[in-house]
């Protein structure tokens, strides 16, 4: 079988080519996209990550495909109904970086309470001027978790050892986890109105597309925290903006945008005018957010530390091995 294994390092291919090395495998740093599917149409698996386009248009062009590995917990971005159609599963990685999302959302807030960015650009250029650095503390603010999943859990237990009183909404409340933590679960709307930190743990899905937009900013404390590491579509940008705009949220720190791989580039934003499948808003708001002082943004790289990205190559790899062996693991469709 041949295997196509999309957004690769070096590393992460020497690791794949010893779990695979009964197979053809072929590795490339670009992602899959439309103007490149051609040079890869008899692959039979692929490994994706998240920048690689995989909607039907481009899965049909491949000739013999039969499994897709995504390198990833979440699935959004490959059309399941296509793969669902033509009887391709596909496999993630559940679970390999709980604690390393759980420890960036930290990362992010700290940022945020402590005025980092601010300070560190400030000292770099030799003003140790303490005026307009004040921060505010954590303890005794109340953190609102939605979705209590591995990720949402660990962060509501490390919120414990900051002195933060933690609230979670989830559709299947745990009671023997809320009962351990001290976490008090509740409907959506009770939380967003208690909240004074607000941080995103849910999947990107239909049901979940603009989960937070101008009626939930509205139910939310004058000055709430906002941090998403989970999904950009969760979060209507322009809805975002507003609420920014007049103080509903004071800061907001955000791992993920709606559009993301468009915004690289100037460039994209202009051959965007001419590709439908992007929403010019979006990628506009998307810009304005990352001039605005009160907002910060990374790249997507909550989950990115060597052992993190270590267990989805060896999970991966297993999901490979497992497929070609007619036992399927992890899988989601």
């Amino acid at each position: 079988m041949k295997i196509v294994v999309f957004e690769t390092e070096k590393w992460e291919c020497d690791i794949l080519q010893k779990i695979c090395c009964d197979h053809e495998i072929v590795f490339t740093e670009e992602p899959l996209r439309r103007g490149n599917v051609h040079e890869f149409k008899d692959a039979d698996i692929i490994s994706p990550f998240v920048h690689s386009e995989l909607s039907g248009s481009v899965l049909e062009c491949f000739e013999t495909l039969s499994f897709i590995a995504t390198r990833s917990t979440g699935y959004d971005h490959i059309d399941m109904e296509f793969c669902s159609r033509n009887g391709i599963p596909v496999s993630n990685v559940p679970v390999y970086g709980d604690h390393t999302v759980a420890e960036h959302v930290f990362a992010l807030l700290l940022s945020i309470s402590h005025r980092i960015p601010e300070a560190v650009n400030r000292t770099r250029k030799g003003d140790f001027s303490q005026k307009g650095l004040q921060g505010f503390d954590l303890q005794n603010k109340t953190l609102g978790v939605v979705g209590t999943g591995s990720i949402g859990k660990r962060v509501a237990r490390i919120a414990q050892g900051f002195g933060l009183n933690v609230i979670a909404y989830d559709p299947k409340p745990d009671a023997v986890f809320a009962a351990r933590y001290n976490v008090s679960y509740m409907d959506m709307d009770g939380l967003l109105q208690k909240s004074d930190i607000l941080t995103l743990h849910v999947p990107g899905s239909k049901a979940t597309n603009h989960l937070l937009s101008d009626r939930e900013f509205s139910c939310m404390k004058d000055g709430v925290v906002l941090i998403n590491t989970a999904r950009g579509s969760i979060v209507d940008t322009q809805a975002l903006l507003r609420a920014l705009a007049d103080g509903k949220v004071a800061a907001a720190g955000l791992d993920v945008l709606p559009d993301e791989p468009s915004i690289r580039e100037e460039a994209e934003l202009i051959r965007s005018f001419f590709d439908k499948k992007h929403d010019l808003e979006t990628l506009f708001s998307n810009h304005v957010l990352l001039h605005m002082r009160n907002v910060i943004i990374t790249p997507h790289s909550a989950f990115n530390t060597k052992e993190a990205v270590e267990r989805i190559i060896y999970t991966t790899g297993d999901n490979i091995i497992a497929f070609m062996n007619r036992s399927l693991k992890n899988v989601v469709s």
